[in-house]
């Protein structure tokens, strides 16, 4: 994913006029593969006070370790899925490309959100509509949200949507689309 374009997607959408975090920031990549989104999470904001891994794949939880370590963060690591695991709750929840795999993603909003502490924010990148996705779907079997519908879903899970990311070239420019949102009360 990193040489299609990813990880400097990451990298611009956490860059560009986003909420800052401090340092006392709890952060959870959510489905964290290599941890590309929590790598790119540490090149724009530092090391957070702690930075957890929550993935289902013991191979890619070790590479996502690995990348980390590189960077001079120890990460904890939780394996298993969103809504089965016992995290503490999180200032910062990223999840890129995850909850279009899930069964039902309402829910997993949902249990992004009870995870977040109050304000708490989530850096949501989800898959849109695109001929490219319809390639990708071959193998993973994902879903797609127009823009509406997903706006549509994080406020029928308690957020507010403070920011919608148009990435700007390559790849995720046809397969992604980031959305800041905010965890009400």
């Amino acid at each position: 994913m990193r040489a299609l374009g990813y990880y400097d997607g990451y990298l611009e959408f956490l860059t560009s006029g986003l909420p800052v975090a401090d340092e006392a920031t709890h952060v959870v990549d959510i489905g964290a593969g290599t941890a590309s989104f929590a790598e790119a999470w540490v090149a724009v904001h530092g090391k957070p006070a702690r930075l957890t891994l929550l993935e289902p794949s013991a191979g890619m939880i070790r590479q996502g370790q690995k990348a980390l370590r590189a960077r001079g963060v120890e990460p904890e690591l939780a394996q298993g899925v969103l809504g089965n695991v016992n995290l503490d709750p999180v200032s910062v929840a990223l999840a890129a490309h995850v909850i279009e795999h899930c069964a039902d993603p309402s829910q997993a909003l949902q249990d992004i959100h009870r995870l977040l502490r109050p304000g708490g924010r989530l850096f949501l990148v989800v898959s849109k509509p695109h001929w490219c996705n319809a390639i990708i779907w071959l193998q993973w079997r994902h879903r797609t949200f127009q823009c509406a519908e997903i706006l549509k879903l994080l406020d029928e899970a308690d957020f507010d949507c403070e920011t919608v990311y148009s990435f700007p070239s390559g790849p995720p420019s046809r397969t992604s689309r980031g959305l800041v949102a905010k965890k009400r009360g």
